[in-house]
């Protein structure tokens, strides 16, 4: 099996720097004072389709080869990398096909429509999204694009983070969420192969901690019937991002339903960016270890931005 290295995801940031944006890092000193360190925010919520994954799948389209492109592609997903695959095809002329499942968020699911993919909807569980894909690519000879099984789709999520350090090199530790992996896949190597004395710390929902299982036990422990409000962290690892995890990252922290919705709402209000409960998994796993971070200079990856203000998380509690 092969892992990522840092010139690959060198290689994959020159391949798609003119298609993504460059992301702005962000401070707060208000934030830094309620957490009691220096805090980095790297703002994937203002990626293209407003999450990171617009970064793997631009790498895994422009890597194709003419037959692929003419095969066209298909993933299945919840939504950010559905979003992501489908633009990213749209903008290179190949057909995108996507599997989501049928409780996906509305924000979601309208936009990947709006970026002209050809949506087949599935029950919401791996099966049914592995069936259903399986299915598309054997009456169509579609590309599988995985959302994190793919090493041309991790090389792209680890650009995130080469941008982060090139512009805060003197970090003390990063967080990324964890789902699939596929972000902090690319992350992990990235930090740990620019300075390897950077911490690097996995956030999970502890609804859906497969990650941290299968981190602390050594061997690949499946999500079974996750349930977080953080849903774009639902998927298991894979062998390949279990591998690259199990290398690079030092530690996975859980945090409860309660810490996510109540630090997406601290961000909303005191910065005035809008992230979606994935992201805020990062200041939660701060909140509730405070003395793990005291006075050390953390970067955390803003995943994404992608929430269906109809359904608001915390807006039963204000």
């Amino acid at each position: 099996m092969q892992l990522p290295s840092l010139a690959d995801i060198q290689c994959a940031h020159n391949r798609i720097r003119p298609f993504i944006h460059r992301t702005p890092v962000m401070t707060s000193s208000q934030m830094n004072s309620i957490f009691g360190c220096e805090l980095f925010f790297k703002c994937e919520n203002f990626q293209k389709v407003g999450a990171f994954k617009y970064r793997g799948a631009t790498n895994a389209i422009r890597c194709l080869n003419d037959d692929e492109k003419k095969r066209g592609v298909v993933t299945h997903s919840s939504g950010n990398h559905a979003a992501a695959l489908s633009l990213a095809a749209k903008m290179n002329g190949v057909k995108a096909r996507i599997v989501m499942p049928e409780n996906a968020p509305v924000v979601k699911k309208n936009a990947v429509a709006g970026y002209g993919a050809d949506i087949t909807f599935c029950k919401p569980t791996l099966q049914s999204r592995e069936e259903t894909t399986g299915m598309i690519i054997g009456e169509t000879g579609a590309v599988l694009i995985h959302p994190y099984n793919n090493f041309n789709v991790i090389c792209g999520q680890g650009t995130a983070a080469l941008e982060l350090l090139e512009d805060i090199a003197d970090l003390d530790i990063v967080i990324a969420p964890i789902g699939g992996g596929g972000l902090m896949s690319g992350t992990s190597t990235a930090v740990k192969a620019i300075n390897d004395r950077i911490k690097v710390i996995g956030a999970e929902p502890l609804n859906a901690n497969d990650a941290w299982q299968s981190f602390t036990t050594g061997r690949l422990v499946p999500s079974n019937n996750p349930k977080t409000v953080a849903d774009g962290l639902l998927t298991s690892l894979c062998e390949l991002t279990f591998s690259i995890i199990r290398k690079n990252v030092d530690e996975i922290l859980t945090i409860t339903e309660e810490s996510i919705i109540e630090c997406m709402l601290l961000v909303w209000e005191r910065m005035k960016i809008i992230i979606e409960p994935s992201s805020a998994t990062v200041l939660a796993v701060i909140k509730e270890n405070p003395d793990k971070f005291r006075g050390r200079k953390t970067g955390l990856m803003i995943s994404g931005g992608n929430v269906d203000f109809r359904k608001l998380p915390f807006s039963q509690q204000v």
